[in-house]
This record gives C-alpha cells, structure tokens and sequence, in this order.
C-alpha cells in the first residue's frame, strides 16, 4: 500500500476541544519516523534497557519507565490513533491531539480479545507508552528540534461504576492526548497505510520487519539490506547469528503480509512484493543515486527513499506511464512537495 498524498489544506485544529474517534473500519495508519527507527521494544517482559540509536544524522535515545520500554505491541494503540486521525483530515474534519475513544472498538480494531485480562493489559500499555521518554531530533512535520517527550503525553480511563458493590468497573472510554511530535506528523501526513493482516503477526520481530519492509519497499519491486543494518534497524537485542538465525525462520515461513522475503549471498536479505510481478513494476521507472542526494537536498532531513516509494506510487496509481526523464519528473514532484 501507498503512502497517503492527498492534497489540500489542513483543516484547523480544535478549538481547545477533544477528537472523538468514531470513524469505523479506519484504515490503519503508521508514522514514517517509528517505522523507520526502532523506537519499541521488542521484548516480552518489561525492558529497562536504555536504547541509543543513531542512523544517517538521526539521534534517538529511549528512556524507560519503572514500568519498562513501551513494546511494539504497545504501539497498536498509536496505530489507532493515527488512523482515526488522518480519516477524518482526509473528510475535512477538524483534529485534535485529545482523542476520546472506546477502549472495546480499540481492541477490535486491533484484533484483540475483549476480555477483563485484555483492558488490563490495555492500562498497562498506556502506562508504558506514557512513561517512555524519546530524545530525538527525527524531522516531522519540516521541523528538526532535538526534544524529549512522551510517546503520549497523558492518557485518562473512564470506567462504569458496578451496581451495589465496590472495585473497579468495566473501562468504558479513554482519552489520549499525543505528544506534539507525534501529532506533527499526523498532520503533515507523514504516514504510511499498513496491511490489516499487520494486527495478525503476533512475534514481535515480524511486526518490526513487516514496518520496514512496508517502509523501504513500498511499492517497488525490491528492497535489500545486509543482516547488519536490518539488525540494527530493527532495534533487536539478540546477537547477529541468533537475529540471522529468526530471519531465516522467517524466510521459511513467510508471514508478513505483502512481503516475501529470501537471503542473498554477502549476508543480503532481499524484500519483494509477493504478488506476481505486473507490467507496471516491470516497466518501473529507474532513478539514478544522486537523484536521491538531491531529493535530499530539496527537503532536508527526508527518507528519500519514502519520498522515492510515495512517487512510485503515485505513478503506478496514474496508468503508470513511460516516462522519458523519470530522474526529472521525481526531482519535480519533489519540488513540488516541498513547496507545500
């Protein structure tokens, strides 16, 4: 799936209100900036580590709670955020960073139980996600500050008091407030739509590499990487033969949705695009790599690749036409983006 380049102005943000999110079977939805830099953990028991991280000029360190590192299972509960968001920018709704929701619709969109143990567990995440601290200076929105926040800023839980006795009752709603360097990305679309089957992958490790699969391959016909960058990429703490090691599972077993993956010679893991090959990523335009230096260029501090992966899409979803100059045409429409 493609990133989302619809066009328009941002529709103004609440008055001081809250966004109620009530748009049903939302398209799920992923920051760009956690997809491609390991921000989650990808353990399951809590995870004090303090993560520092530093790739291509980014700087990121992740600070844990007492409670641990938010997981990446956590971040469901961002996904759903996002998503809710960016359905009602695409409808011309108004959008805060204040999110009233149903804790039940949450979970069913991301393919949870809806038992006691699963809002339990829910409660946690939040806690997690609240008291993980990121230090950064990742661009979102065209703006580069090197700060450090909450991956949410505060969360408040609404339960129905039980009839005629006392404890606790059931979690009816919650209301999140992002943190403004998420939110920034959300309204600058900074975004990419993930597969649905996403919710299904249940080992942390296919979750982080389906992301930068999605990330990096997009709609091109491949991606590689050596096992020492996607290693690193993935924020995994497992050594190199024992992360070689779960990828080769991996390659056997082939769950990611869209995404085949296989290994090379040199240590090399190639992504392509499970379905058969069309004559559309047959006749894929070709960019050159200075091309993508001067991308870089034009927008400082850009994926070129995702900007590479948002005009690929683009063009397949145009009739994808044979282009005579496809470098001209990219640095074009990268112009043009900037001015935007």
């Amino acid at each position: 799936m493609a990133a989302e380049l619809t066009a328009g102005a941002i529709p103004p943000e609440g008055q001081g209100d809250f966004f109620l999110c009530d748009i049903f079977g939302a398209i799920p939805k992923n920051d760009l900036a956690s997809m491609e830099h390991p921000l989650f953990s990808l353990g399951t028991r809590p995870d004090r580590r303090i993560l520092n991280y530093q790739h291509n000029g980014a700087e990121i360190t992740v600070t844990p709670s007492v409670k641990g590192l938010a997981t990446i299972h956590d971040k469901d509960i961002l996904i759903f955020c996002i998503s809710q968001l960016m359905a009602a920018l695409n409808a011309g709704r108004q959008v805060s960073r204040v999110l009233h929701l149903k804790a039940h619709d949450l979970l069913v969109a991301c393919n949870r139980e809806t038992s006691g143990d699963a809002y339990r567990r829910l409660r946690e995440a939040f806690e997690r996600l609240a008291g993980t601290r990121i230090t950064t200076n990742i661009v979102t929105g065209g703006q580069e500050v090197t700060t450090g926040f909450g991956l949410i800023e505060k969360w408040e839980i609404v339960r129905k008091a039980p009839a005629g006795r006392k404890g606790a009752g059931k979690m009816v709603s919650v209301a999140v407030t992002l943190s403004d360097w998420l939110y920034r990305a959300v309204l600058s679309k900074s975004v990419l739509t993930l597969s649905r089957d996403y919710f299904r992958l249940r080992k942390p490790l296919e979750r982080r590499i389906y992301e930068l699969a999605r990330k990096h391959c997009g709609r091109q016909n491949s991606w590689q990487v050596s096992v020492e960058t996607l290693l690193k990429k993935s924020g995994s703490a497992s050594p190199r033969r024992v992360f070689r090691k779960m990828i080769r599972d991996m390659i056997d077993a082939q769950p990611l949705p869209d995404y085949a993956l296989e290994e090379l010679e040199g240590d090399v893991i190639r992504f392509s695009q499970k379905n058969a090959v069309t004559e559309a990523v047959l006749n894929a335009p070709q960019l050159k790599p200075q091309t993508l230096e001067e991308a870089r260029a034009l927008i400082p501090g850009a994926d070129a690749y995702a900007l590479e992966a948002e005009w690929r899409a683009m063009w397949v979803r145009s009739g994808a036409p044979r282009l005579r100059m496809p470098d001209a045409a990219f640095l074009g429409w990268v112009r043009k983006r900037a001015a935007e």
